[in-house]
Parts: structure tokens; C-alpha cells; sequence
């Protein structure tokens, strides 16, 4: 292996702000949704194996987040592994994202560490490109109110990603946090769209289109009322990540048809987990395989239940790393204690022989000459 294999590629905060700089924010949005689109087209489970995700409660003093782990593997080629914190508490305790991911991806060949990107981006926005992707399946083709339950970091990329694949007229917001959702407009500002703050209520009656990003506790929600929708209204629920935290009325669901992302996930902790299994739809891969099928309900009620899926972090991460290839960006790093002798872990770590007897003979003269002295 030589030195440039031995290396593992880290792309950072600062490489991916060159790299939208270069690539452009609404370009690499639209890169997303058309390399998701690809992906759950050619899925085919015997070359992917899509792992449900896994992890544990991080219990502090009057609050719970978690850490938990999401792998996929294209067999015979790469593993790629997201490690992702949820914390509510994290904006106003800490300064920091809600939501914090590394991702990672692996030779299958022989287990090593290829890359390490940021996964906070990244997760925002796949999540955003994944609702777009349901949405042109299940929503009315001429959307043009999108309302936004919830206006944190999820939001943003919600409302870019639906941006860029519906004519919308008019978004309108709603958080629980006043000063979160004040602030909303001038974070998404740069779509020149009509933002207006709405009651819950306005926001239900008049959405063609409904996002719902929370951090409801378990057991607090739902986050809607599900009273005054329209008759043919998509909803993407995207908050749901934990067993027993959930957004949408039961009733509606039961109304709707309703699709997850990824069926052994969304039964556990997504809202699906409120429906037994013969009312649950068609995942997201078999919507983007026979969108045909599904027509119908454009004019009806549904649901994409988002709760992320390990296939949608492979995708984004070659996304991202296929455009920092081309424009050079990234360091690599040995980061791995990988030696020419593969028998010896030692040989990284202690001095080279040669050097270590010059070392010796130097002390060994130096002390000779402090004896003297004395």
C-alpha cells in the first residue's frame, strides 16, 4: 500500500464552504434530490445492505439526547457509517446544532478509513432532498403553499430543497419558539420567497404542502391539530427520531396513506410506530421505483415518514466528496498506523533502531563527559 493509499481524506467545515462556493448552494441541492432519485430507482438489496439505525440515550440531569450509528454497505466496494448526536437542549445550552454528525466511509477490501466528512451539513441536506423526492411522488404537482411547523435548522433545507421542485407561492411558519420562528425568514432569505408567520391554524388550512421538524419530547405531540387540512394535502414528518415521539394525530394518519422511508426504522421511531402494519404504504424506494402507481393520491391525503435512512447519508457523502475530488479540496491525513512491515504494530511508534542507538551513544558521551568533569 503506498502513501497515498495509507491516507485517510478529511473534508472540514472550512473545504465544504469552498466547495458550495464553487459548486453553488441551489445546484448541489439539486444534485442531492437527482442522486437520491437515482439511487432508489437502481436499489437493489442484494448489493446494498441498508441497516436500521442503532445507538444509545445520553441521559443528563433533566434531559435526554442520543448518539447512534447508521451503516450501509455496497457490498464489495464501501461501508458508509454516520455517527449522529440529537440534543434538544444543545442551541440554547451550548451554542451548538441540534443535530451533529460525522460521516464515514470504508474499503470493504480491507477495512480501511477512506474519508471522514462533516455530517451536519450533510444530514440537513439529504433530509431536505429526501422530503423533495416523496413530494413529487405523493404532492400535487402545482403546490404552491408550504407550510413549516417547526422553523430550526431541518427547516431550511426542507423549505430549499421543495423549492426547487415546486412553484411555491407562499410559505408560511410556525415554532412554539417566537424568536426561532421570527428569525426564520431572514435564514431562508435567500430564495426571495413570500415568508409569512401564520397561526397553527392559518398554516393548516391553507397548506398544500405541510413540513413538520420538531423536537417535541416523547410523548408531547402530536404537533398539529390534523382539523382543517386540505383534502389533498402531503405531509412530510420529519421530526419523529425516538420511540414514543411522534407529530401527527393518529387520526389523520389513519385518513392518509402513509410512507416511510424505511420500514424497520419508521415502526420503531418514526410515525409509523401509531399504525399496525397492514395500514402502513409502500416505503420510499418502491414510491421512486413505480411513482405511476401512486398518482392518485396526488389529490389525497399523505405522509412521508421521514425518519433518515443510512442509504440517503451514502448518497449525500459521494455527492460531497465527488465535488471536492474535482476541485481538490480536503487534506489527507495518516491517521491509521498502517507500516511496511504489517507484522510489527510497533513499527510506527518506536524509534528506528539506527536512530535509537545514535541516541544512545550521544547520552552515553554526554555522561561520560559529566563524570569527567566532576
Amino acid at each position: 500500500m503506498d502513501e497515498t493509499n495509507r491516507a485517510t481524506w478529511l473534508l472540514t467545515q472550512a473545504d465544504l464552504r469552498r466547495l458550495v462556493g464553487a459548486v453553488g448552494v441551489d445546484t448541489l441541492m439539486d444534485e442531492v434530490i437527482r442522486d437520491l432519485v437515482d439511487a432508489f430507482r437502481g436499489f437493489d438489496a442484494e448489493r446494498v445492505d441498508v441497516r436500521k439505525r442503532e445507538g444509545f440515550a445520553l441521559e443528563h440531569p433533566g434531559k435526554t439526547g442520543v448518539l447512534e450509528w447508521m451503516p450501509v454497505m455496497r457490498r464489495g466496494e464501501t461501508v458508509t457509517i454516520k455517527v449522529v448526536g440529537y440534543n434538544p437542549d444543545n442551541p440554547a445550552a451550548h451554542g451548538l446544532p441540534t443535530i451533529i454528525a460525522t460521516n464515514s466511509v470504508y474499503d470493504c477490501r480491507t477495512g480501511h478509513l477512506l474519508a471522514v466528512a462533516d455530517g451536519v451539513f450533510a444530514t440537513a441536506l439529504r433530509t431536505g432532498a429526501a422530503s423533495a423526492v416523496a413530494s413529487q411522488v405523493l404532492a400535487r404537482p402545482d403546490s404552491r403553499v408550504l407550510g413549516l411547523v417547526g422553523c430550526g435548522a431541518q427547516a431550511v433545507t426542507q423549505l430549499h430543497a421543495l423549492s426547487r421542485v415546486f412553484p411555491l407561492a407562499r410559505v408560511l411558519v410556525f415554532d412554539t419558539d417566537k424568536d426561532v420562528e421570527r428569525s426564520f425568514a431572514q435564514r431562508v432569505s435567500f430564495l426571495g420567497l413570500d415568508v409569512r408567520r401564520a397561526s397553527l391554524e392559518e398554516l393548516e388550512a391553507q397548506s398544500d404542502i405541510i413540513c413538520t421538524a420538531t423536537s417535541v419530547a416523547v410523548g408531547a405531540g402530536p404537533v398539529i391539530t390534523g382539523r382543517g387540512l386540505q383534502p389533498h394535502v402531503h405531509i412530510n414528518a420529519v421530526g419523529s427520531d425516538l420511540p414514543g415521539k411522534t407529530e401527527l394525530p393518529l387520526r389523520f394518519l389513519e385518513d392518509s396513506l402513509v410512507c416511510p422511508d424505511f420500514l424497520p426504522q419508521a415502526v420503531v421511531e418514526g410515525e409509523c410506530q401509531q399504525l399496525p402494519r397492514e395500514r402502513i404504504g409502500p416505503e420510499l424506494v418502491t414510491l421512486v421505483k413505480a411513482p405511476e402507481q401512486y398518482a392518485d393520491w396526488r389529490g389525497r391525503r399523505t405522509v412521508f415518514d421521514s425518519t433518515g435512512l443510512a442509504l440517503e447519508d451514502q448518497v449525500v457523502t459521494e455527492t460531497l466528496l465527488r465535488h471536492a475530488r474535482r476541485l481538490g479540496l480536503g487534506t489527507r491525513v495518516n491517521l491509521e498506523s498502517l507500516t511496511d512491515d504489517v507484522m510489527d504494530p510497533y513499527a510506527h511508534v518506536l524509534p528506528d533502531a539506527e536512530l535509537l542507538c545514535d541516541e544512545q551513544e550521544v547520552t552515553s558521551s554526554a555522561s561520560s563527559r559529566r563524570v569527567a568533569a566532576s
